[in-house]
């Protein structure tokens, strides 16, 4: 009785491996696109979007991320935030030169950002809704111009406040080191 028992249990498991094999055999031979490694950054996604959809890295690429950059003071002593700090675009605009000065510092451009991740406040003077094409507005003036063609992969989250009640934005950053190795 053991023995026989032991047969089945023996073919019961054998048939269980070869069965995932085979599944597995069959799952990687379904894969229409197989992972191959890419030598440079790669953006990908809609051509007629003014974002990537996404963004694929060389193994070994070294990364900078900056932390959420605020929008710089144009005058302490405005009366309102609009005069302090400027609306949604005006603060974006400050927010993406105070990160193109950080990617400078550490010998990078615009050009090496991969991704941005904003976080926009809503604007009391537009319905106190989020001022999406304020910030798109700012975004085009670094991005997808003539002279940076880079449409990063870019996330924009509403939220109900940023440390400052003056603040209509802050963002976040990602750069690329260039792989020296593959520059001409």
């Amino acid at each position: 009785m053991h023995k026989k028992l032991k047969t089945i249990l023996a073919v019961g498991v054998l048939s269980s491996v070869i069965g995932v094999s085979a599944y597995a055999d069959e799952s990687q031979a379904s894969n229409k696109y197989p992972a191959e490694p890419v030598h440079e950054v790669e953006f990908y996604g809609n051509p007629s979007s003014t974002i990537s959809g996404g963004v694929s890295v060389p193994a070994g690429s070294s990364y900078l991320y900056t932390s959420g950059t605020t929008p710089p003071v144009l005058n302490k002593d405005g009366a309102t935030v609009y005069e302090r700090y400027g609306d949604t675009k005006t603060q974006a605009k400050g927010v993406l030169k105070n990160i193109e000065n950080q990617l400078k510092e550490k010998g990078l451009t615009m050009n090496d950002v991969i991704y941005l991740r904003a976080y926009l406040t809503a604007d009391p003077s537009k319905d106190n809704k989020f001022d999406f094409k304020g910030w798109n507005e700012a975004y085009a003036e670094y991005f997808n111009t003539e002279s940076n063609p880079v449409k990063t992969a870019r996330s924009t989250v509403g939220v109900a406040g940023l440390v400052s009640e003056d603040w209509l934005i802050e963002v976040e950053a990602v750069a690329v080191y260039p792989n020296k190795h593959n520059q001409n």
